[in-house]
């Protein structure tokens, strides 16, 4: 795997670990050019998207030096977007991901699986 795969994939994990649902890992690097690869998670409610959002960040930078370039929709908690350059995550409340379903305008990229196995879960 690629960092930028990689990374995704930690933010999906920290996302999961956090309460996150329908947590997607996209590839969009050949359909977009300002980034590699997307995460896109569910939260139920405002707290939750802030504490998701603020868990991934903390995941990236303690265990992989990361620190995002800009951090967006912090102050209403219904769609966080947390920029890393190569890596985009997008965090959002159910109603909004519902509203924007942003999955569908990439439908096209491939999905990255990024649960641990079965067996690791225990």
């Amino acid at each position: 795997m690629t960092e930028h795969v990689d990374l995704a994939v930690v933010a999906a994990r920290a996302a999961d670990e956090k309460g996150g649902t329908d947590i997607l890992v996209l590839e969009v690097g050949e359909i977009l050019e300002i980034c590699e690869t997307f995460v896109v998670i569910t939260a139920r409610n405002t707290r939750l998207v802030r504490a998701i959002a603020e868990e991934i960040q903390e995941h990236l930078w303690l265990g992989h030096d990361r620190r995002p370039i800009s951090v967006e929709g912090i102050d209403t908690n219904r769609w966080v977007l947390v920029d890393y350059g190569d890596l985009i995550v997008h965090v959002f409340l159910d109603t909004e991901r519902e509203f924007y379903r942003i999955e569908r305008l990439y439908r096209d990229a491939p999905e990255v699986a990024w649960a641990p196995p079965v067996a690791d879960r225990a």
